[in-house]
């Protein structure tokens, strides 16, 4: 009885200590309008969980296969191809300077490079995934207040500065 008593409450402590490590801290949503002619649409949720960020959501409208997911530096989606967005967010100083375009997980990345999201044969794509080097907030690596932005193409995740992943289908402003 007492093995059986101190196992359980070791599963508990377990448990415990794994619910810590997911706790989940600050929270924003971009909606995302289409841009450049498109009919995308779609909407975000990112959600700080230790010293990542998950990103979940739906976007639709695009043609089946990988196209390219980027925070760009501005909280701005006012122009019809989303220009006014600016370009890939990067924390490091100086800007874009330090580092080259790259996928989520490449040590050295723009801060906003997300990678691909891939769009099924119903133009749908379900986007979850977890990202370091960002944060739910307005600090130096904050994310609120900059814009989320799908492309037309997939990232190549290498070619500088933008991962040649063509026009700006939708945007829509990282907001709590």
């Amino acid at each position: 009885m007492k093995i059986a008593f101190t196992l359980a409450c070791c599963a508990l402590l377990l448990a415990a200590c794994a619910t810590t490590s997911e706790q989940q801290g600050a929270s924003a949503v971009a909606k995302l309008s289409a841009k450049s002619g498109s009919q995308v649409r779609g909407e975000i949720k990112l959600t700080q969980v230790g010293s990542r960020v998950r990103i979940a959501g739906e976007v639709t409208g695009l043609a089946p296969g990988e196209k390219g997911l980027h925070i760009h530096e501005r909280g701005d989606c006012s122009a019809a191809d989303a220009a006014s967005a600016g370009g890939h967010f990067d924390s490091h100083e100086p800007k874009n300077w330090s580092t080259r375009h790259g996928g989520p997980h490449a040590a050295d990345r723009h801060s906003g490079d997300l990678g691909n999201i891939v769009f099924d044969q119903n133009g749908k794509a379900v986007v979850n995934m977890m990202v370091g080097g960002i944060a739910v907030d307005q600090g130096p690596i904050g994310i609120i207040g900059r814009a989320l932005v799908v492309h037309f193409l997939a990232d190549d995740l290498k070619t500088d500065p933008t991962g040649d992943a063509g026009a700006r289908a939708a945007c829509g402003v990282i907001e709590r």
